[in-house]
């Protein structure tokens, strides 16, 4: 009975912290526009909001990215032992820390004025870590979306919806004669990651019963 009242809590704090994490994401992403001078959250991407030597850089980054990244690593470690996945999802749960690590390292390594393809030092380790964790993201999100218990469920197609979705996004956002929609394909992406993590904390999250 104890590991049951136990996994049930175990599950409520994550499902907490899957919902506060999605919060958050949308009011930073919403105040960070409009306090940020010259923003365009429409042409401009999500981690120009602490570039490197711009106005409320640290505020936006520490209260931001770093906060957002820390409340989904919580969720993740909270989530773990109830997830119900084995084989291949197994290795996309895993996978999925590479949001986190996206969030908390574009605090520590925020990128130039204008996010360009190449500059500091900061900059290329940006980037870096941008390409890597937009793939492990989706390739995750879809190895996630084959764990049995999902089978014959729009999450299941969800999951690998998003997933595709996420390369696609990434690759048309960096074409230079979209640059003036940028802003949007970026946050569009980041909506369906919020729903993902959403649907993971409400699809596959099993509480463990006494044997």
């Amino acid at each position: 009975m104890n590991t049951h009242r136990t996994s049930l809590s175990r599950r409520t704090s994550a499902r907490s912290l899957a919902a506060l994490s999605v919060a958050h994401g949308a009011l930073f992403y919403t105040i960070g526009a409009a306090i940020k001078p010259g923003y365009s959250s429409r042409s401009q991407f999500i981690s120009e909001l602490n570039a490197t030597g711009t106005a409320y850089a640290e505020e936006l980054g520490m209260f931001g990215f770093l906060l957002l990244g820390i409340l989904l690593a919580l969720f993740l470690a909270v989530a773990a032992p109830l997830a119900q996945v084995e084989g291949r999802s197994r290795v996309g749960w895993w996978l999925l820390w590479s949001q986190p690590i996206a969030f908390i390292s574009v605090y520590f390594a925020p990128c130039d004025a204008g996010c360009p393809d190449s500059g500091s030092f900061t900059q290329l380790i940006h980037n870096a870590f941008g390409l890597l964790t937009y793939f492990a993201g989706a390739l995750g999100l879809m190895l996630l979306a084959s764990a049995p218990v999902l089978a014959g469920t729009k999450a299941r197609v969800y999951l690998f919806f998003t997933g595709i979705a996420f390369v696609a996004l990434f690759m048309i956002m960096l074409q230079p004669e979209l640059s003036m929609v940028r802003g949007v394909l970026q946050r569009t992406a980041d909506v369906l990651l919020g729903g993902a993590i959403l649907v993971i904390a409400w699809q596959l999250l099993a509480v463990r019963r006494p044997v």
